[in-house]
């Protein structure tokens, strides 16, 4: 095998077991419950927010520091620091320690995730690229399709196997990549502003604490209003230090661009809508189904495998049809999955006519939705800004996936088990409402102006927060 197609094996591994990470835990769910006696939904929902909420809020500044001081480098620390904390998940003998473990794991996989095409795309000639690009974006699929299946699999033994699995395949892939990367910096690349990075990590913790406490707390509560008010207030310190930073997690002139706005909030509200189904549908066949892991796994997965089987004809079409007209039918399909779990799913209900429909409805939602909304978010802007606008994208969807799961526990309610089927039609009401809502923004975007280059003539000195964008080309 030639060394490129070498490189592409192992940063897609990277990617695999980073992806596989979410459906995975997801399916380990009501076991890691069981096996913390007195713990409750909304504590181990931490496994699943602490997580997502790391990995969104470092994505950005591990991009730069990985152009700073070396992308293999620092994709070498992400792969170790991955694999360390999937052990050290393994052994948690406490809630508490497993959460934690968790927040190391996020951080390693912020710095593999921007720097592993980075690394791979210098190894290919240019008439090469796009078989290898379409190779790294497919991984994201085939470990949505293997999750739900292997997961079942695994918990079957011990839900430490979510975590242990990633152990031996990291150190194989760890081994390789040592010898097969080739390094590669841009010393010119500002730091990140670290500081922003907290302040969006500590908002949001706060806003989904909030929510998941409010329930056994009591929405007037002093803790919960406390909770709320200082995420909106760490929200908006955020924003006001992206504003005045030289190089900020966010760019504000990138959320002056109309149809790049509108499709980062749809991916927020659609990734809450989704996360919460992927954990509502797990409780629900285990909780009210009495479903083993192992059969609730592999009942769950016709859902990814119908996205990755529309995921690429969804690509395609969005070119010729239009980015927003296909984001927002395919979240509008997404609502009618859960709708039909409104209407069809309780405890006398049979998984072929009451599960399995909707499954099949939004995994074709979701594959046409996740192409279609990650090239609307990019169609508009300048080809220098496009990693830095896909940074943004990623972390937009990361923390819907947070607030997804923090609103379904607040709307399961405050004990170790759900209270039947009454609380499950709220979450698919929430699903539906937060899917239709984005399906509506990804609508009125409309059409997408292609981005238009300035007259050349002009002379224009570039900021310092544009020299930095323009340094983020060399990681796509």
């Amino acid at each position: 095998m030639a060394h490129r197609w070498k490189v592409l094996v192992v940063v897609s591994v990277a990617v695999f077991v980073v992806g596989l990470d979410l459906f995975i835990v997801n399916v380990s769910f009501p076991q890691i419950e069981r096996a913390f006696s007195g713990a409750s939904v909304a504590s181990v929902s931490w496994v699943l927010s602490a997580y997502a909420i790391v990995l969104a809020a470092l994505m950005v500044p591990a991009g730069r520091w990985a152009d700073r001081y070396g992308r293999r480098r620092l994709f070498l620390v992400g792969m170790a620091v991955f694999v360390a904390s999937s052990a050290l998940c393994g052994v948690a003998g406490a809630l508490w320690l497993l959460i934690s473990a968790r927040v190391l794991q996020a951080v390693g996989a912020a710095f593999m995730l921007p720097t592993s095409l980075a690394l791979l795309l210098p190894e290919f000639p240019p008439a090469e690229r796009s078989a290898a690009i379409g190779v790294w974006a497919s991984v994201g699929g085939i470990a949505a399709a293997l999750g739900p299946p292997l997961g079942g699999l695994l918990v079957g033994v011990s839900w430490r196997l979510v975590f242990y699995v990633n152990v031996p395949v990291g150190l194989v892939a760890l081994a390789f990549a040592w010898r097969l990367l080739s390094e590669t910096r841009d010393e010119t690349q500002q730091r990140p502003d670290l500081l922003g990075a907290l302040l969006l990590i500590g908002a949001v913790a706060l806003l989904a604490l909030g929510l998941v406490k409010a329930p056994s707390w009591h929405w007037g509560d002093t803790r919960t209003l406390a909770s709320l008010v200082a995420g909106i207030v760490g929200l908006l310190a955020f924003w006001v230090r992206c504003q005045s930073h030289s190089s900020p997690i966010i760019e504000p002139a990138l959320l002056r661009v109309r149809s790049f706005a509108l499709a980062n909030a749809a991916a927020v509200l659609f990734s809450a809508s989704f996360a919460a189904m992927l954990l509502g549908c797990v409780l629900f066949m285990t909780d009210v189904w009495h479903y083993s892991t192992l059969t609730a796994g592999f009942a769950l997965s016709p859902g990814p495998l119908m996205a990755a089987i529309f995921a690429p004809p969804a690509g395609r079409l969005a070119g010729r049809v239009g980015q927003a007209m296909i984001g927002a039918l395919g979240i509008g399909v997404f609502a009618a999955g859960c709708a039909w779990w409104l209407w069809r799913a309780d405890a006398s209900a049979t998984y072929p006519l009451a599960m399995l429909p909707g499954l099949l409805i939004t995994g074709i939602g979701v594959g046409l939705t996740l192409p279609a909304l990650a090239s609307t978010a990019a169609a508009s802007l300048p080809p220098q800004r496009f990693a830095t606008g896909a940074a943004i994208y990623t972390m937009a969807r990361q923390f819907g996936f947070a607030l997804g799961v923090a609103i379904l526990v607040a709307v399961l309610g405050t004990s170790s088990k759900p209270d039947g089927v009454a609380s499950f039609n709220r979450g698919w009401l929430f699903m539906i409402v937060s899917a239709s809502v984005a399906s509506g923004l990804a609508a009125a975007i409309g059409t997408v102006r292609q981005y238009v280059p300035v007259d050349r003539t002009a002379r224009v000195t570039p900021s310092t927060a544009e020299r930095s964008v323009l340094a983020d080309v060399h990681t796509s």
